[in-house]
């Protein structure tokens, strides 16, 4: 898992993906830091948090697209497949090098934070730890969506569009599940949304059900993805 994680983290950075996703990652959540924050004086930071959503939903995708996709393109897939590694550690290694690049991009709430304290005083730190930790499980989880598309797509512009189109999926089905008038139908599309399961965590209040479900969706996908690539080793 060590040797495909720093393989991943490398292409990462020797490739534009990092570079860009960082970037853009900054320059939009800090647009809304300055905007509101700085210009407003105020140590809310739920709409610089909330911000983060739509980069994510759009960002995420674009780098979770080439995991797999790439080495199909390159040819390289049926000598990882091949190799005396096990698939859990080639799909966590990749996971992993995914959720680090996240990490440098969520980073920069660290700064905002200081800044906030060296002008203010202080922060709502219940608030801000437990956005921070649903951002961190929800990305994560966005991860594993990415990279289970990814194994089962040949097209990085495809494995984008799905991802996309699911994590949309997941983080609008809760709001819709009122629309729907079927009580168990209602039930379970409540229970899917990540959105509903993300609020809790802004109130600074660490609900443990929420915890297990976004580290299941992570475990799940990223499950299911070894799955995939099980059956194409053997097919």
């Amino acid at each position: 898992m060590g040797a495909i994680f720093r393989r991943e983290l490398k292409a990462y950075f020797t490739s534009p993906i990092a570079y860009i996703f960082i970037a853009v990652f900054y320059i939009y959540t800090s647009t809304f830091f300055v905007n509101y924050n700085i210009m407003y004086g105020t140590t809310d930071m739920s709409t610089v948090f909330t911000s983060a959503f739509t980069i994510m939903m759009i960002m995420l995708p674009l780098l979770t697209m080439r995991l797999f996709t790439e080495e199909k393109r390159q040819r390289t897939d049926q000598c990882l497949l091949t190799a005396p590694v096990n698939l859990f550690s080639i799909v966590m290694g990749k996971f992993l090098a995914a959720v680090c690049i996240f990490l440098c991009a969520m980073a920069i709430y660290v700064l905002y934070v200081i800044t906030l304290v060296a002008l203010a005083g202080s922060v709502a730190w219940a608030t801000v730890i437990g956005t921070f930790i649903a951002l961190l499980l929800m990305g994560s989880a966005f991860i594993a969506i990415g990279i289970f598309v990814s194994a089962m797509t040949e097209s990085q512009v495809v494995a984008a569009i799905l991802s996309f189109i699911i994590i949309m999926a997941f983080y609008l089905i809760d709001m819709l599940a009122g629309l729907v008038p079927v009580e168990w139908l209602k039930n379970i599309m409540a229970a899917l949304g990540f959105y509903t399961r993300y609020y809790e965590f802004t109130t600074g209040i660490l609900n443990v059900p929420s915890l297990v479900f976004f580290i299941s969706a992570i475990f799940v996908f990223n499950f299911l993805t070894v799955r995939v690539l099980e059956k194409r080793r053997w097919s």
